[in-house]
């Protein structure tokens, strides 16, 4: 891996010529990987890029910490659809207005992007079985992506879990450990057991690798822009390393020269559950508060990723946005509605988040700006009947009006 320089703690800024595998730092920080980019520029360019055949997150292999004879996992993972929706900006009041859906990644989220770095990286490793804790999505897209390299996982999550990610992770043959407590606790009881029976640690609290999969989101975007960025990119966020994903792939793309401008990040959390959004407003610590949200996968009361979140947002001059409950079912209804999208409420929570922001004045209606859908509606159909409403029920012998009117 001639383009990786090694890791750079997040808090302390210590260096480390060589990353092992998942870890902190001494002094408690998160470890950032750190890139050669006159490397990555000699392999990497827009018209490599553009010209290369693999249509997943793999096309961007310069970029990322995997050496060249790693196995690729089976699974197609990203290179999902960037739309740009015509009828939903208008709605919004939006000048220019895409929606990333990532949804449509194997089993349904945009976490795969980061299991599939985990199987690559525990497979180069030598292990055979990969833990980690879950709201859902996390553990879901482990559990796929390693049965499809078979291997075995073990996933730990909190019993809130809607059951269509329960489902999931049943189906794809992980051990699941459903944990009586909140997230915490999952996260807790996974990290003892990895440490016992020397799992592969997938979670992203402790593996800087996972992130580096997660940026290949805004390449994906960026290319499929034209190269051009937005002003704009919204994205929900619980744990924190999606954001600071987001952020890593915009900044390595500006490194290496294929972008010419960053973009400002719109940072979107669940009122009920916020403790980045409150720690910036306040300028005080990331407190932990209540999981009081129906919006799952960002339900994390004690985020495990916070600084580097935090460095996002302030590097990108981002904004922060809390969104009700209420928001985020309405930014579903809309979302399927003006776009044919379907979210889930985390994955719909980016583009509430936006759209508050606009009515806020906080986003400038002439700007251009991508929402991030991070999973897919079907691992929540409870809530999607709350934000859509009930079917008309009729009786069998029930006779069609002569003129029968649409309203949506």
């Amino acid at each position: 891996m001639k383009q990786v320089l090694g890791g750079r703690c997040v808090r302390c800024g210590r260096e480390f010529s060589h990353i092992k595998g998942p870890g902190a730092c001494p002094c408690g920080g998160m470890l950032d990987i750190v890139y050669d980019y006159s490397v990555i520029r000699r392999a990497a360019s827009r018209e490599t890029i553009s010209g290369c055949r693999d249509y997943s997150m793999w096309r961007y292999r310069a970029f990322l910490p995997v050496g060249e004879d790693t196995l690729i996992p089976p699974l197609r993972v990203g290179w999902s659809p960037l739309y740009r929706s015509v009828r939903l900006a208008r709605l919004t009041s939006i000048d220019r207005l895409y929606v990333k859906d990532d949804g449509l990644n194997p089993t349904g989220s945009l976490k795969d992007r980061a299991s599939a770095m985990a199987v690559a990286k525990a497979q180069e490793a030598g292990a055979s079985v990969i833990c980690c804790a879950s709201t859902g999505n996390a553990g879901s897209s482990l559990a796929g992506n390693a049965a499809a390299a078979g291997m075995d996982a073990v996933i730990f999550i909190p019993s809130r879990a809607p059951r269509g990610k329960v489902a999931q992770l049943k189906i794809f043959g992980a051990m699941v450990v459903m944990v009586e407590g909140s997230y915490e606790d999952a996260f807790r009881l996974s990290a003892e057991a990895i440490g016992r029976y020397g799992w592969y640690d997938r979670n992203a609290a402790v593996n800087p690798f996972m992130m580096e999969g997660k940026k290949t989101v805004s390449f994906e975007i960026a290319e499929q822009l034209g190269w051009q960025v937005p002003d704009w990119v919204a994205v929900s966020v619980g744990d924190g390393c999606t954001i600071a994903g987001v952020w890593k792939g915009f900044t390595d793309l500006f490194a290496a020269g294929l972008i010419d401008r960053l973009p400002r990040l719109v940072s979107v959390q669940a009122a009920n559950c916020c403790p980045i959004h409150r720690a910036l407003h306040t300028g005080g610590d990331v407190v932990a508060c209540s999981e009081d949200t129906i919006a799952d996968s960002i339900a994390v009361g004690v985020p495990r990723n916070p600084d580097k979140a935090i460095r996002a947002i302030r590097e990108s001059n981002g904004i922060t946005v809390e969104v009700e409950d209420g928001e985020i079912l309405e930014a579903m209804s809309v979302l399927g509605r003006t776009q044919g999208v379907f979210a889930e409420p985390a994955g719909a929570a980016g583009l509430a988040g936006l759209m508050k922001a606009v009515r806020q004045g906080l986003v400038p209606k002439d700007a251009s700006a991508v929402a991030i859908v991070t999973g897919n509606g079907l691992k929540d159909t409870v809530n999607a009947i709350r934000a859509a409403g009930e079917p008309m029920r009729v009786p069998p012998d029930f006779r069609l009006p002569d003129e029968w009117l649409f309203r949506p």
